[in-house]
């Protein structure tokens, strides 16, 4: 059972008790990510996830890599296209000095020029290291052909010529615009009560001041597009998809049970067919990710090129038939199931649960239990995913991007008006 306090300054706090495990989960949730970036400053949300990671005013980056590993803890972020997370977990025994660490850097990091300038030649060469990497490459690359112009539609961790000018008084800017009390959101999980966390909690964060602006969002115009980039690859690495659901969309549960029979694991329609029957692929999925506002559905494949014109008749083949046949009992039924396993088990961890907590507020503002959940799943019919697959699956919603050893991609094109 979760509970929640909200601070005189609008800091909420939401923790959760676990009292059959020995640890903690404490995750700080900032409401700022790479979608509140202009494009002179692409990247610096990651940029000050990593600065506040290299010295306060009372600790060194050495001193806040030692805190936590000296009790066996662990330490980390990440940053995403509209929120920042900081986190730990611990025993349950040192959980204050976990909290006095993270609240340190949040609200005690220098900045030290010579540490930021350190750091800038460390994300670019993580840029150098993530244009290397293809398959994770293709998606940015997807959505910036799908979100054309817009946030969303850039990449979080920023580019190679952002990091390299950007001044340090205008990553402080953006820092004391955005790092402030009504942006902030404290979730635990754990083998610890309430009382005691607000009681160590409470003292530290109420003295924090400051507000941020308003978030404007303007949803982004989807764009149909055909991107294809070339590059010396073994394999031709493939997105494929559509626009998709915003978080709170009361559709988001049945798109869920969609993209589970399609691609969502090992006994999907395209791993099953496209992988086991043909052996086309390596590897085949799908995915749908959501935001405040809007959302994106992609299908990656990583094949030989001389196979893609007949994995991508495939795909739109499995589009097709649900879009006009919907699914069977079976198929559904075994989704359901897949899905609601995945929620439970993953609430044995107390990582998993302190996420959901953070995420559930930062998106929806309340916590949806896991039995609402499941009974949402449960009410979706073979009808409901026919009308939602007929309406977000129609050829004329999707756009492709590659990366691959093309001379000329042209065929493409034509692939796609499938």
């Amino acid at each position: 059972m979760f509970q929640k306090v909200t601070l005189a300054n609008n800091i909420h706090i939401l923790t959760e008790r676990v009292p059959h495990v020995r640890s903690v989960a404490l995750g700080f949730w900032v409401d700022v990510g790479s979608r509140d970036e202009v494009n002179e400053n692409n990247g610096v949300s990651h940029f000050i996830e990593h600065l506040l990671f290299k010295g306060t005013q009372k600790r060194s980056a050495k001193q806040i890599a030692e805190t936590l590993d000296a009790v066996g803890g662990q330490l980390n972020a990440f940053t995403t296209k509209e929120y920042t997370c900081y986190y730990a977990r611990v025993l349950d025994e040192h959980f204050g000095l976990a909290f006095e660490l993270l609240s340190d850097m949040l609200f005690g990091s220098t900045f030290d020029p010579v540490d930021l300038d350190r750091e800038r030649n460390v994300i670019i060469e993580e840029i150098k290291m993530y244009e290397d990497a293809p398959d994770e490459l293709v998606h940015d690359i997807f959505a910036g052909s799908m979100w054309q112009g817009h946030a969303l539609g850039r990449p979080i961790i920023g580019t190679a010529e952002v990091i390299a000018r950007i001044p340090r008084d205008k990553i402080l800017e953006f820092y004391k615009t955005h790092y402030n009390p009504d942006n902030l959101i404290v979730t635990v999980a754990g083998n610890i009560e309430h009382e005691e966390v607000i009681r160590k909690l409470r003292p530290i964060l109420e003295a924090k001041t400051g507000g941020s602006p308003a978030r404007t969002l303007t949803a982004p115009l989807p764009k149909r597009d055909v991107v294809c980039r070339s590059k010396d690859t073994e394999q031709v690495h493939l997105c494929l998809g559509t626009p998709g659901l915003s978080l709170d969309n009361k559709k988001a549960y049945t798109f869920q049970i969609i993209n589970t029979i399609l691609g969502g694991g090992l006994s999907s329609r395209l791993f099953q067919e496209i992988r086991e029957q043909r052996g086309l692929v390596y590897s085949v999925f799908s995915y749908h990710s959501s935001y405040h506002d809007t959302g994106l559905f992609c299908i990656y494949a990583g094949l030989s090129k001389q196979n893609v014109d007949e994995v991508l008749e495939l795909i739109f083949k499995q589009t097709k038939d649900i879009r006009e046949n919907s699914v069977t009992a079976e198929e559904l039924q075994r989704a359901k199931d897949q899905l609601k396993g995945n929620l439970l088990l993953s609430l044995e961890n107390v990582s998993t649960r302190m996420s959901r907590l953070g995420k559930s507020q930062l998106y929806l503002g309340k916590i949806i239990p896991p039995e609402e959940i499941v009974e949402k799943l449960n009410k979706v019919t073979i009808e409901d995913v026919q009308e939602l697959a007929s309406e977000m699956l129609a050829p004329a919603n999707f756009s492709l991007a590659t990366i691959g050893p093309w001379e000329d991609c042209g065929s493409l094109a034509k692939a796609l008006g499938n």
